[in-house]
């Protein structure tokens, strides 16, 4: 019997600087070996009850329990960096966005951004933190070719935010009505500058430096251990996703590199110690980071049982081969040697009641006035939405979890007759079916919130049938600039209103069905939502279903 893994339950302005301009040359090929990972075999991971990733063991003595723990990067949104000037602009050219600070010249000094301390501040306030009136700035050393300084500026003594907690949701067995709701505590969230980025160029065997992202203000969000599966560290990433976009201290566009995670996971046997973990660096992918996950349990658990030893080390996870490799021993890895950073004073944040009088309100940092103005989190648009309109709790989540879609589902309801239950499933059925089978997002949709709307109007009106109504979306999709009553004229989709006529088609569909006719006639009446279904054939979609069935039932008890 094969041992189990205990798994998851759910399937889931200005700154106070003024910048040194200059931009550098591009710097000197740097010669790199870039290791080429070996193919990894495939690894079956097993599903448990509740329909969590779980893997599956081998030795059948006891099961195991994966432990998992996130380090998320988010760069701030800001205009400048961190400590520069330097403008933040994503794909700008090589070295174009590099002040003298940024390249780490003798003489040049940290200016602090004030924009990237009251992102912080509000990113810990919406993850339920308490904040640091008083936070201190490290120098974390380390040797890198992107990192001109020898040295990071971080938060390592006392960070801007701590002891916090994250709400996140998932479905049971890949249901939505069936969802269940954990939470990760926060251990802390701390300022720190980003590091540039090596381009390698395997052809020639060398490494160019990019500087442009150097010195770019990032909040690191350390995760406690609580997750047990890739699935639920996934809907935590995606929630703070979400709550990072609401509050506007981050875009998180993880494609671009604005959200980037390190995993933590080990294994180990209930009651024992936690097991030797590893790390899997640089994930920048929600559904990746399930895969990495659920990857790199399955491999512990099965190096475990073949009576192998894990490594206390860093790996990457290879999307194209869907497993993770190593990238390097942290056994023997250098300390980082942290001190404080001489060129920073301590950072000081203010409440209400310790604000100094007659203070210059641009010079300090109020906790209470940022607390003030935080806009609804998800979780309570989620609830607004269920309250106001009376969708089902899971129709939020879809509607909350789709950037725009929430908007775009409220302006239709403003603009159309239709009730709000009968919309959203036009919104979730029909609109996000089109979105991802053609890989658009709402804001690309040839189908504005004013069609749509205009297009249910008809519908409630009775002045199209709901078959009608689908090919006047279909045709909407196109994107050909007509309106919906321009192509129902158009394709002569009007609801037949015609007693007469819709009488004698119904005749000859019972006429050309005597099987289905008997079937009814002996109790099957099921059977009668097939010649509806051929007579709205016969119809082009223009009949009144309604209608169809009553003539329909009249006939047939004659």
């Amino acid at each position: 019997m094969a041992a189990a893994a205990l798994g998851c339950g759910g399937g889931w302005r200005r700154a106070w600087r003024r910048g040194l301009g200059g931009p550098l040359p591009v710097p000197v090929p740097i010669a790199v070996l870039v290791p080429v990972p070996t193919r990894c075999p495939p690894r079956v991971v097993a599903r448990n009850a509740g329909g969590g990733a779980v893997p599956a063991g081998k030795s059948g003595l006891a099961p195991w329990v994966p432990v998992v723990g996130l380090e998320i990067h988010a760069q701030i949104s800001s205009n400048s960096k961190l400590f520069s000037g330097s403008q933040v602009q994503f794909a700008a050219p090589p070295n174009s966005l590099v002040s003298f600070f940024d390249a780490s010249l003798p003489g040049t000094l940290p200016v602090l951004n004030r924009r990237c301390v009251e992102a912080a501040v509000m990113t810990g306030l919406a993850l339920n933190c308490s904040i640091n009136k008083k936070s201190l700035f490290d120098r974390k050393h380390y040797f890198y070719a992107d990192l001109p300084a020898g040295y990071q500026i971080t938060q390592q003594r006392v960070p801007i935010a701590v002891n916090g907690s994250l709400s996140y949701s998932l479905c049971i067995d890949n249901k939505m009505s069936q969802m269940v709701t954990k939470t990760v505590r926060i251990k802390q969230i701390q300022l720190e500058q980003d590091s540039g980025k090596s381009l390698h160029d395997d052809s020639r065997s060398q490494t160019l430096v990019d500087l442009n992202r150097a010195g770019v203000g990032l909040m690191e969000v350390v995760m406690e251990p609580d997750m047990c599966c890739g699935e639920e560290a996934a809907a935590a990433v995606r929630e703070l996703q979400l709550i990072l976009q609401t509050l506007g201290s981050s875009q998180a566009i993880m494609a671009e590199g604005q959200l980037r995670v390190d995993a933590n996971v080990s294994v180990h046997h209930p009651g024992e110690p936690y097991g030797v973990r590893t790390e899997v660096k640089n994930i920048n992918s929600i559904r990746f980071l399930a895969k990495a996950i659920d990857y790199e349990i399955q491999r512990q658990i099965e190096e475990l049982e073949n009576g192998g030893t894990i490594l206390n080390e860093t790996r990457a996870f290879d999307s194209k081969l869907g497993c993770t490799v190593p990238m390097r021993d942290k056994e023997g890895m250098q300390d980082y040697r942290f001190m404080p950073e001489p060129n920073l004073p301590p950072l000081i944040l203010y409440d209400t009641k310790s604000l100094p009088a007659n203070v210059n309100h641009q010079q300090v940092v109020n906790i209470d006035w940022i607390h003030e103005r935080l806009p609804d989190l998800p979780s309570a648009k989620r609830a607004k939405l269920v309250e106001l309109y009376g969708i089902l709790p899971e129709h939020s989540f879809t509607l909350v979890n789709e950037d725009g879609l929430t908007e775009f589902f409220e302006n239709v309801v403003k603009q159309t007759q239709m009730k709000p239950k009968k919309v959203i499933g036009w919104i979730l059925n029909d609109l996000l079916s089109y979105l991802k089978q053609h890989s658009c997002t709402v804001k690309e949709s040839p189908i504005s919130s004013v069609l749509l709307a205009d297009l249910l109007n008809l519908l409630e009106k009775k002045e199209i049938s709901a078959s009608a109504a689908k090919q006047v979306f279909e045709e909407l999709w196109k994107g050909e600039g007509k309106t919906p009553l321009e192509i129902v004229k158009e394709k002569q989709l009007q609801l037949l209103e015609d007693r007469e006529e819709l009488e004698q088609i119904c005749q000859a569909v019972i006429d050309e069905h005597k099987k289905e006719v008997m079937a009814i006639k002996a109790g099957n009446q099921k059977v009668v939502n097939k010649l509806i279904g051929l007579v709205q054939r016969a119809t082009q979609g223009r009949s009144n279903p309604v209608l169809v069935k009553q003539i329909l039932e009249k006939k047939l008890s004659e």
